[in-house]
């Protein structure tokens, strides 16, 4: 006779491409949910094992970056080649595998750039919001790729700007610049904004201690792994220190090589939860000088990932769908 154990009818996981998660969230929205996502984090809501880095030496390699939280876990399995663009692909590739923390149902595959820009440049505005002088109000913008572009777009929608554009590339430049209003400029020029977002390959630094001047706010938000960064290290020992994770951002971040070299440790950086729960303080006057480093947080990747399920159940967004 029948044992009673058939397996169910596998079910249709809906796939949302990056057109589908861009038009379901707004920077607005995207800086609001990065902004909860911290909070729940920081509160022991939300868990985070340590990212996994698969080294494809010598072309880049891959993170693997698992995050549970509301209902969901998710795994992010995402590339960065630094090199792709010569051969007309993307860095960032990958996707994010959405499942019920509940019973481990798969609940959806999602493209990993949009997630990837939405949240870094949320995460860009957030720190703004919250180490920035409270007067402060133009952006410098230096890198103006992919995530450049975003955290100028969110900065713009956090109501920061007008601001400079630098890149190398002086078309990137001008096409963000165009796209919001603001002007194109030199990186001297960029520097000298309230708010300074660096969004380069970070594999040589574009920020020196002479650069400095009270009441700067600097997010850095290129160095994604060891031997990448994007300001001296003279620089950095001058500045107050905060970071989204001190495990990352100590091994493989802005803060690495002052780590590295014995002239920062744990006690001289704060976790950017901790400011937005209030357990520590953000920049200590006016008149200091805060740097913020972003590793990028799957928690972060998660935030996202619940608002675009939110929209598709809310029937905004429209997904294709896959048979595993």
């Amino acid at each position: 006779g029948s044992r009673g154990d058939t397996v169910s009818a596998v079910p249709e996981l809906p796939v949302f491409d990056q057109e589908t998660v861009l038009s379901a969230i707004s920077p607005g929205e995207a800086i609001e949910r990065v902004r909860d996502g911290f909070v729940e984090y920081a509160g022991g809501e939300w868990v985070m094992p340590p990212k996994v880095y698969l080294d494809a030496y010598p072309n880049g390699d891959f993170r693997a970056m698992p995050a549970k939280g509301a209902g969901l876990a998710i795994l992010k399995w995402v590339t960065s080649f630094p090199r792709n663009p010569e051969a007309g692909l993307p860095v960032v590739m990958g996707m994010i595998c959405v499942s019920s923390a509940a019973d481990g149902e798969p609940l959806a595959l999602v493209d990993v750039r949009s997630v990837t820009a939405l949240r870094t440049g949320a995460v860009a505005a957030v720190a703004a919001q919250e180490l920035a002088r409270e007067d402060a109000v133009t952006v410098g913008i230096l890198g103006c790729g992919l995530h450049g572009t975003w955290a100028g777009r969110c900065l713009a929608a956090a109501e920061y700007g007008p601001g400079i554009c630098f890149d190398p590339n002086p078309e990137a430049a001008g096409r963000l610049a165009g796209e919001l209003g603001w002007e194109a400029g030199s990186r001297e020029e960029a520097l000298a904004c309230d708010v300074v977002t660096c969004v380069t390959p970070g594999s040589e630094p574009v920020v020196f201690e002479s650069d400095l001047r009270p009441g700067i706010h600097l997010s850095m938000l290129g160095a994604d792994g060891p031997g990448k960064a994007e300001a001296e290290v003279e620089a950095v020992t001058r500045l107050e220190l905060f970071c989204d994770d001190w495990e990352q951002a100590s091994h493989g971040g802005e803060l690495t090589g002052a780590v590295a070299g014995g002239l920062v440790t744990r006690d001289d950086v704060t976790e950017l939860g901790d400011v937005l729960t209030g357990a520590a303080p953000g920049r200590s006057s006016p008149e200091a000088m805060t740097l913020f480093d972003s590793t990028g947080l799957a928690i972060q990747d998660l935030s996202i990932c619940l608002a675009l399920l939110g929209a598709h159940r809310a029937g905004r967004v429209s997904a294709g769908t896959v048979k595993l």
